[in-house]
């Protein structure tokens, strides 16, 4: 444990415990310079009270779940795919618009680069990127069973953040959270029906959650302005971008320019995408999701939007932390 503290540089904490964003930002953006964001170490930490348990596998239930429980699932839970990226691996930006493929229950995710076209312009390629088990891939995603004897309201405390782990690049205001319930069983339910579960529909059951959605570094502005046209200020408390995210594949025979919307552009992204949670709760907690009475999956995902003014060259290299702490209660 001593040597993954000395050795983190990106991701220091998650930590979800159950006791108990608006519009996320701009059209595309992502690292011109391909660059990546290096994850050191992971440590997520899920704690439970007030009548939820919580487990990795369905199986054995806990008030406390580690790092290891998570990365270790497969042990008991032999279909688990827990993407933990490792300190050698990297998080590089990815894009969803929330839909779920029906086939796996996993968000539709697409990792993006910027390449060059016949005229040396930079144009925007993304491809589907899959979840695998294991410390590989370019974003964080996995499945924590939730268990309640009643329908219980989840809401997200104050403790709840995108924040930088050292020195700001501002790579934390392009971080985004996603909860997808991937459907309910009945408590004693065989271990086969719990752990199959998944989403098999639409949207409806994501949650996609940007926290810093009103914050932008000068270096954001910038982009925002000569790439996209489009006008905002340095600093928080401003009002939330138009968030174009990916929904299907782009190649270079679609050739979409960086700095344009053209109509191939919107034929493959998605506009304005509205999101359930609205920057960071404070005092009033910040209505979540519901779980019914019974077992229910959640996969969680993690990643760096690359639809997002933020998500530029100044920002890669940074150090972002997540924490996401949940209650049943609707305030401290």
């Amino acid at each position: 444990m001593n040597s993954r503290k000395k050795r983190r540089v990106l991701l220091s904490l998650l930590t979800i415990a159950l006791v108990g964003v608006v519009l996320s930002t701009s059209t595309y953006a992502w690292f011109t310079a391909n660059k990546t964001v290096t994850v050191s170490d992971i440590n997520v930490n899920v704690a439970a009270s007030n009548g939820i348990q919580v487990s990795v596998d369905g199986i054995n239930w806990k008030t406390v779940i580690s790092n290891d429980d998570i990365t270790n699932a497969a042990t008991t839970y032999p279909a688990a795919t827990n993407q933990l990226p490792s300190v050698s691996n990297s998080l590089t930006p990815v894009s969803t618009v929330g839909t779920i493929d029906t086939t796996s229950g996993f968000l539709e995710m697409f990792s993006g680069a910027i390449d060059s076209n016949a005229g040396g312009d930079y144009i925007l390629t993304a491809t589907r990127s899959t979840e695998t088990n294991g410390t590989g891939g370019s974003f964080i995603a996995f499945d924590l069973f939730m268990q309640v004897t009643e329908s219980t309201n989840v809401y997200l405390t104050s403790n709840s953040n995108v924040v930088a782990s050292g020195t700001s690049t501002g790579i934390e205001n392009a971080a985004r959270m996603a909860f997808v319930l991937q459907n309910t069983t009945a408590v004693g339910s065989p271990v086969a029906t719990i752990q199959g579960l998944k989403a098999t529909t639409g949207t409806e059951n994501v949650v996609l959650w940007e926290l810093n959605n009103d914050t932008h570094t000068a270096a954001a502005v910038s982009n925002a302005s000569s790439n996209y046209a489009l006008t905002t200020l340095a600093g928080s408390g401003n009002t939330p971008l138009a968030y174009y995210g990916v929904k299907s594949e782009i190649t270079k025979a679609n050739d979409v320019l960086l700095n344009s919307h053209s109509a191939t552009y919107f034929d493959l992204v998605t506009p304005d995408i509205s999101t359930a949670l609205t920057g960071i709760p404070t005092t009033a907690y910040q209505s979540a999701f519901t779980l019914p009475a019974g077992i229910t999956k959640v996969r969680v995902y993690m990643w760096l939007e690359g639809q997002d003014v933020d998500c530029e060259n100044n920002a890669s290299g940074g150090s972002v932390t997540f924490s996401a702490q949940f209650s049943s209660n609707t305030a401290a």
